[in-house]
């Protein structure tokens, strides 16, 4: 398997400003794509927004087709890759370090919204409207990107913070999790928090239900009422996940992913593959190598 990229947001220099910004805005044309058809990994956000033609974008095994008025945000981490475009696409590629996305919002005052938001923003459809008016704030973006000032940059974290919040508010209420407000909403929004954070060491449901302050049980509940899977499955399946991301490295030894995801040997990573997918750790990486080969 060709080893994967890890694409850096340094590495996308086109003038002598861009050394010192954290952002950049392109015109989707082809030349721009060719780097992105093998699969890879980046350290920043991804931004695709389709003005004309179309083109497939495959995020963490599922295959996006995007077209005029869809927009797909890529998280960094989330494995990705341009399968194929037509030979008239348009639009704008925007890049952005995570600072720019502003955690503290999603933290706090957005927090309800933040559950599998990284999954959820892969692929939004917005109505003309709002895409057209998506379309003018990136164009003051790109504008400022072609001639920042320390004023200017201020200027393009706003428009980017308020692109970001308009696609986070196009996608409230599409989803059951995002369109309600229940009592237990916290609680669940508490265990991705938790999982994403621990689920390399802390696999079990008592662990969470114990940092969370709650029973088992009561947490069982939760999970399932606001994903539909189990508590032990959610926190299974963040696993795989990562599996299959690791697997995705071709200088990644089985051995290394075993001891990096906390199993004890890769004869345990083994077993916790078969049982979950009916096969084999190689059998996987295999499949997957196929999946995202162009």
């Amino acid at each position: 398997m060709e080893e994967m990229k890890q694409l850096k947001i340094e590495q996308f220099v086109q003038k002598k400003d861009d050394k010192f910004l954290s952002f950049r805005v392109f015109d989707l044309i082809d030349e721009h794509l060719f780097a992105y058809q093998t699969p890879h990994q980046k350290n920043h956000f991804f931004i695709l927004i389709v003005e004309a033609g179309q083109l497939d974008l495959l995020i963490e095994e599922k295959v996006h087709k995007l077209k005029v008025g869809k927009i797909s945000v890529v998280f960094p981490g989330q494995v990705h890759s341009v399968q194929n475009f037509s030979e008239d696409i348009s639009g704008k590629i925007i890049l952005f370090d995570e600072v720019l996305f502003c955690s503290d919002i999603l933290k706090n005052e957005l927090s309800s919204y933040n559950v599998n938001l990284s999954n959820q923003l892969n692929c939004t459809v917005l109505a003309n409207k709002e895409f057209t008016e998506s379309l003018h704030t990136i164009d003051l973006v790109q504008d400022i990107y072609q001639n920042p000032s320390q004023i200017k940059k201020e200027q393009a974290r706003f428009y980017i913070k308020t692109f970001l919040l308009s696609l986070i508010e196009s996608i409230h209420g599409q989803h059951p999790i995002l369109g309600q407000h229940s009592v237990d909403q916290p609680l669940y929004v508490q265990f991705k928090k938790l999982l994403n954070q621990y689920y390399k060491e802390e696999r079990t449901v008592n662990y969470y239900a114990e940092k969370l302050a709650v029973t088992p049980k009561k947490l069982n509940t939760v999970i399932k009422k606001h994903c539909g899977e189990t508590a032990i499955h959610a926190i299974h399946n963040r696993i795989l996940t990562e599996i299959k991301r690791q697997l995705m490295f071709s200088d990644i030894t089985h051995k290394e992913i075993a001891f990096d995801l906390g199993f004890n040997s890769p004869a345990a990573l083994n077993k916790f593959v078969k049982a979950k997918l009916d096969l084999t750790p190689t059998q996987l990486q295999q499949q997957l190598s196929q999946k995202y080969t162009i």
